[in-house]
């Protein structure tokens, strides 16, 4: 398995099983099924809401001797209702809590978006702070004395574009050690990354096969990144699947990715990724595909009574 390496010397298994969506009473079962695979990534974050059952197969899969927990990788994130700095630490103290861990090896900063406490997620103009009221200064500030704590090996953001990056990188002391983002053949982002590996910032792409399982409805006309000939013909030419192109596609440019799986056979068939080996026509066949989709859009945090605009959120 190749790793990607923090400037401490702290690795990271560049694929890592993603718990967005993972369902209870599925998500326990696939957690250890991983980690009974190889799998020594696991990708969690409070608002999920399922990191109690992520716990719980991360200490099956101690328990049964599978692995030892400095074996594992555990990230997870600080959810939009906690960037107060009296917050942040109750926050990471309830995941700890929920994952029955004494410390993560990664903590993100979800959004760049601030909502009150106790509010999932904001519908009306009321339940957000604005970067007034809680500048990202003050969120990063209290990250930062979390790793100091040794609750976290390392804090990142999640969803930042440059300027909320350079924003964070201005404030001193530790920087971002991470950017987790929506990255796929339709959605590249390559300034974006070039901007990350240039800071020394790592990159773990989420959403890597366009999020197939979408159930909204104005997601329903979405382009099919699974179901794209591009990708078909490089999967036939390899003899594997079109997932593991995809997969293997983030690989290639040294950067981490999630993909997410409840199902045993699919769990295992995501980690053989790593075997595929993408050719120089292969790379620029998905380079040229001709389609640009983003799936998470963040319109949800930027609709009429919000703060935040999506210039908040992505690069122009």
């Amino acid at each position: 398995m190749k790793n990607l390496s923090f400037k401490n010397g702290d690795l990271l298994p560049i694929i890592g099983l993603g718990t967005w969506k993972s369902e209870l009473g599925q998500v326990r079962k696939a957690v250890f099924w991983a980690i009974e695979a190889g799998y020594r990534h696991i990708d969690c974050a409070a608002i999920y809401q399922n990191e109690r059952e992520v716990g719980q197969g991360i200490a099956d899969s101690l328990a049964a001797g599978l692995v030892k927990r400095e074996d594992l990788f555990v990230t997870s994130k600080l959810w939009n209702n906690s960037h107060r700095h009296e917050d942040v630490h109750v926050a990471l103290e309830k995941t700890l809590s929920d994952l029955r861990l004494d410390y993560l090896d990664l903590y993100l900063i979800h959004w760049p978006i601030a909502f009150k406490q106790g509010v999932g997620f904001a519908k009306n103009r009321e339940e957000f702070y604005t970067y007034q009221d809680v500048p990202l200064s003050q969120t990063w500030t209290a990250m930062q004395e979390m790793k100091k704590l040794g609750l976290t090996k390392h804090i990142g953001v999640s969803n930042f574009n440059q300027a909320k990056l350079k924003e964070i990188m201005a404030i001193g002391g530790q920087g971002p050690e991470m950017d987790q983002i929506e990255l796929h053949p339709f959605l590249p982002q390559d300034g974006l990354v070039a901007f990350c590996k240039e800071n020394g910032i790592l990159v773990t792409a989420y959403s890597p096969l366009g999020s197939p399982d979408s159930r909204a409805e104005k997601h329903k006309n979405d382009p099919k990144l699974l179901e794209n000939p591009v990708v078909a013909k490089i999967a036939e030419k390899h003899n594997v699947t079109v997932g593991q192109v995809l997969i293997a596609w983030s690989v290639s440019r040294d950067i981490a990715v999630i993909p997410k799986s409840v199902h045993q056979e699919r769990i295992i068939q995501n980690l053989h990724s790593k075997d595929v080996q993408l050719d120089a026509q292969d790379l620029e066949d998905l380079k040229n595909i001709g389609i640009k989709h983003r799936y998470v859009d963040g319109s949800f945090f930027t609709s009429t009574f919000s703060p935040y605009k999506l210039s908040d959120l992505w690069d122009s």
